[in-house]
């Protein structure tokens, strides 16, 4: 019986994922045996600084992909949020899987939304973006680093926080959809780049697990995969810099948002552009150029200067 080994990090969610597509595989093709190959990145083992300290590219994704590229796996189940725009070379992502919410979920077990936190309410978050698009909206927040799984962001709120903010696809994907307070969209909050999808990474000259992999890809998901990422290409961004990305597909047309802002809120760009899906890709490009040109340069800049500070 044909075998495909899956890399997955070892976390519930992460797993989940990776199960997902195991299943979706056996679904498609009933004769291939599938295993599960548990691999610990370097950002699943630092846990008390914030990501944008930490720094360097490919935290949750590195040690897998070297595990992909020496054989010991056959693919690598990701979240595409975690994939750096540029991969490692003879690496292609192989499918991209039908995409959950994309929205960021606020949860609070005292207050229906951002705007009904009291003065000086502590939040926690775990990324840049989120951290300059909620002190845009209440520049009075305390914002506090918050690492680990989604378990774990959930229990601080009965360990002194107000609210946490949190992907929802996360929370919806392990059950936990009825946490949610409200979600936060665009045009106030733009999620980051790929969040809510899922994606399998191959060795581009294996046809084999490439084939295996075909029938997981989604049409709309793999355009709204190249404009976001597209974007996060042309501005080169990282976890030190906070910036995000969504498209949204409707039949042949694709609708782009761009932001690139400062970690205290205090600017932040934002640009939109309606397109033909051939096109998703050219027009994040676009939009980054946009707004690279419109002082996004400046900001990145700096971030990068003074180390994400």
């Amino acid at each position: 019986m044909p075998a495909l080994v899956l890399g997955s990090r070892g976390s519930r969610l992460a797993l989940w994922q990776t199960n997902m597509v195991r299943d979706a595989v056996v679904a498609a093709h009933p004769d291939v045996g599938v295993s599960i190959e548990v691999i610990h990145t370097r950002g699943d083992k630092i846990l008390d600084v914030p990501l944008a300290k930490v720094g360097g590219k490919g935290l949750f994704v590195k040690e897998i992909e070297d595990a992909l590229l020496d054989g010991r796996c056959d693919a690598a189940v990701h979240s595409l949020k975690d994939v750096p725009a540029e991969l490692p070379g003879g690496l292609i992502l192989g499918a991209a899987c039908e995409r959950e919410l994309p929205w960021d979920a606020f949860v609070s077990e005292r207050h229906g939304a951002v705007t009904d936190l009291p003065e000086g309410a502590r939040v926690g978050t775990s990324s840049l973006r989120r951290v300059c698009q909620l002190l845009a909206m209440r520049p009075d927040l305390e914002v506090v680093p918050l690492r680990g799984n989604v378990e774990t962001r959930l229990r601080k709120l009965s360990e002194g926080l107000d609210a946490v903010v949190l992907a929802a696809a996360g929370l919806r994907r392990l059950g936990l959809g009825d946490r949610i307070t409200a979600l936060l969209t665009p045009p106030e909050f733009v999620p980051a780049v790929g969040q809510g999808i899922v994606v399998v990474e191959c060795r581009e000259g294996d046809a084999a697990t490439r084939g295996l992999l075909a029938s997981l890809d989604h049409g709309p998901t793999r355009v709204a995969m190249a404009a976001e990422r597209a974007f996060l290409a042309a501005v080169g961004g990282s976890c030190q810099v906070p910036l995000g990305a969504i498209a949204t597909v409707d039949g042949d047309r694709v609708d782009v948002t761009g932001m690139i802002g400062r970690p205290d809120g205090g600017t932040i760009l934002k640009d939109r552009e309606a397109a033909a899906s051939a096109s998703a890709a050219e027009a994040g490009r676009r939009i980054a150029e946009r707004l690279l040109g419109a002082g996004g340069r400046e900001i990145l800049e700096q971030l990068t200067t003074a180390g994400g500070q």
